[in-house]
């Protein structure tokens, strides 16, 4: 996704601490939706999970993703953008750090558990961004 697909308004709405629901497709082909945290690097759109979760499993087996940002004191400003998902291993523990940080202000992330190998989602968007705000 280039920063021209998203107005200032979407990347601003991305940039503050608004939970993403991101939805995946099961193996069944039936939807999962589960919410996280996002962020941005330039124009694309990231969030962070651990390998083995249904979302992470999901992906790779199909990367294609969605990803809808609510702001919660106006839920209508909200933006979703559809694309496929690349999963990137290197970096992925200071990411959920980084996300951390924005989402509850703490140095680190405290949900680690032992052997969790952690990922980055860099969503590429495939599709022009829907948006109502």
């Amino acid at each position: 996704m280039s920063d021209t697909d998203l107005t200032a308004d979407d990347l601003a709405l991305i940039d503050e601490p608004h939970l993403g629901f991101v939805a995946t497709v099961m193996g069944d082909g039936t939807p999962q939706i589960t919410p996280v945290w996002v962020d941005r690097d330039g124009g694309d759109l990231r969030f962070n999970t651990a390998r083995g979760r249904v979302k992470s499993n999901n992906l790779e087996r199909d990367a294609n993703v969605a990803v809808l940002v609510i702001d919660e004191r106006d839920p209508y400003r909200w933006v979703s953008i559809r694309g496929t998902a690349e999963l990137i291993d290197d970096g992925a523990d200071a990411h959920i750090d980084a996300l951390a940080t924005k989402y509850t202000g703490a140095d680190s992330f405290k949900g680690r558990t032992p052997g969790q190998r952690r990922v980055t989602v860099k969503v590429t968007s495939t599709h022009r961004p829907v948006r109502y705000h």
